[in-house]
């Protein structure tokens, strides 16, 4: 496995510098996250540009991550917009040399794509992503891009079942997984007992996983239940055993830090080193 980072790098990509490269290779990393934003939003010689300054400074881009409409909307011409957006974001990722495009679903919620609605459990929805994961799917096999679809137990990838589901009804080899663990604890039972929710993920997913975003969780101290990200190691997640069962079915994948400040970066980096020792394994140091 090789190990990256998501938010390290500045975000106005014309700021990418072999300083801020340099920067992410002295903490350990291997591969960075790119953040694109709306397709179209950054050209292709910044992206070239910021391809071999990555390059240079001894690291690969290991995901990209652009903004586009639902793939799940009720309205056909929002969801064929969000596969439009997907198909140019797949541009951006050749001019990165980018191993996996990020693919998330998307939602109803007209306040953001993570957010929850009462249809995103329902089978309709579910059909429209399929169909929609469909035509992203041959687009990426025609421009040679892996696709790494996330989930979430608000989303309508609710359960690593739906999850598996869903990318075994594509049944293409260009949509794969990006796995994220606490993504899919969806209740005070699944928060207090992680390992079985893990389990059926990687029982749903595991050929297909080609990277993982990777963080920790706690149950909050409030009347309602609140299950809240914190930083690794500070929560409820056996990240030892974790990784040692993905490294098992998918040594090559990418772990990313994620959902992290700058400045709480090093600790969970050394963090998540220490539980890859625990775990008797070490990164993986081919480019």
């Amino acid at each position: 496995m090789r190990v990256g980072v998501v938010g390290l790098i500045p975000s106005d990509l014309t700021q990418v510098d072999a300083g801020a490269i340099a920067h992410v290779r002295s903490l350990g990393f291997q591969g960075v996250s790119v953040v694109v934003g709306q397709p179209g939003t950054v050209g292709p010689a910044v992206l070239r540009r910021v391809s071999q300054t990555v390059v240079d400074g001894g690291l690969t881009v290991a995901q990209i991550n652009g903004q586009y409409p639902s793939l799940v909307s009720a309205d056909p011409a929002l969801r064929r917009a969000g596969i439009a957006g997907l198909v140019a974001h797949m541009a951006s990722a050749r001019f990165l040399h980018a191993e996996t495009l990020y693919v998330r679903p998307g939602g109803l919620n007209p306040g953001g794509p993570w957010w929850p609605h009462p249809a995103h459990h329902g089978q309709e929805a579910f059909d429209r992503l399929v169909e929609s994961l469909r035509a992203v799917a041959r687009a990426a096999e025609g421009e040679g891009v892996t696709l790494a679809l996330e989930a979430h137990a608000v989303s309508v990838l609710d359960t690593p079942e739906r999850y598996g589901a869903a990318v075994r009804a594509v049944g293409s080899p260009a949509l794969r997984v990006n796995l994220d663990p606490v993504n899919l604890i969806g209740s005070i039972w699944d928060a207090w007992r992680p390992q079985p929710v893990f389990d059926r993920l990687l029982g749903q997913t595991a050929p297909h996983i080609v990277s993982a975003h990777w963080k920790d969780y706690t149950v909050e101290d409030r009347h309602v239940v609140h299950i809240a990200e914190v930083p690794l190691g500070q929560g409820v997640i056996d990240h030892a055993r974790w990784l040692g069962q993905l490294h098992a079915v998918q040594p090559a994948t990418w772990v990313l830090i994620e959902h992290l400040p700058p400045e709480r970066i090093p600790a969970a980096k050394a963090a998540l080193d220490l539980a890859l020792r625990q775990a008797g394994l070490r990164w993986d140091d081919r480019r």
